[in-house]
């Protein structure tokens, strides 16, 4: 008795291209998630003090916290070089501590963005301050969480783009 040999299977045109697109399929699946998983360390998500409140944020997280220099809040030491003050969306606040040279634009009252990391304290370390370029503007981040926050009052001069300090809704 002699055995029968398996069938040859011959690879065909449909069966290449189904096996070609099969791998393409997992390379382009492979390269998306390198390329998201890069994206997410590079990522910087603007907080306001508010939600710093509410999120948990993971340890070393750089993010950007925006709102109002909280008027009578700034304290500076070491020749200026050292700045502390406090950031406000006028329902919480952040503490933040600031090494370096402020914009020339930042002042108590103002629209600032910090970039940096919240301390195991609480207090927000900055590495980076930005304040607004003139009185007609505030940072689109930081304008939206004082809408959101229902403390925006545009002034009619302004068409809108400056909050009254201290307004209830």
């Amino acid at each position: 008795m002699t055995m029968a040999k398996p069938p040859h299977r011959v690879l065909t045109a449909k069966r290449r291209r189904l096996y070609f697109l099969l791998v393409a399929a997992i390379t382009l699946g492979g390269a998306t998630v390198l390329i998201l998983s890069a994206f997410e360390d590079s990522l910087v998500f603007f907080l306001t003090p508010t939600d710093l409140k509410t999120k948990s944020l993971q340890g070393n997280q750089v993010i950007r916290v925006g709102g109002l220099v909280e008027k009578g809040s700034v304290r500076k030491r070491d020749n200026g070089m050292e700045v502390r003050f406090a950031i406000t969306d006028l329902n919480n606040r952040v503490k933040v501590t600031y090494r370096g040279i402020l914009p020339d634009l930042f002042r108590e009252g103002q629209g600032v963005v910090a970039q940096g990391q919240i301390g195991i304290d609480g207090v927000f370390a900055a590495s980076e301050v930005l304040a607004k370029h003139d009185e007609n503007y505030m940072p689109k981040e930081v304008a939206d969480a004082l809408k959101k926050s229902g403390q925006w009052k545009p002034r009619a001069k302004n068409k809108g783009v400056t909050p009254a300090m201290g307004a209830k809704p």
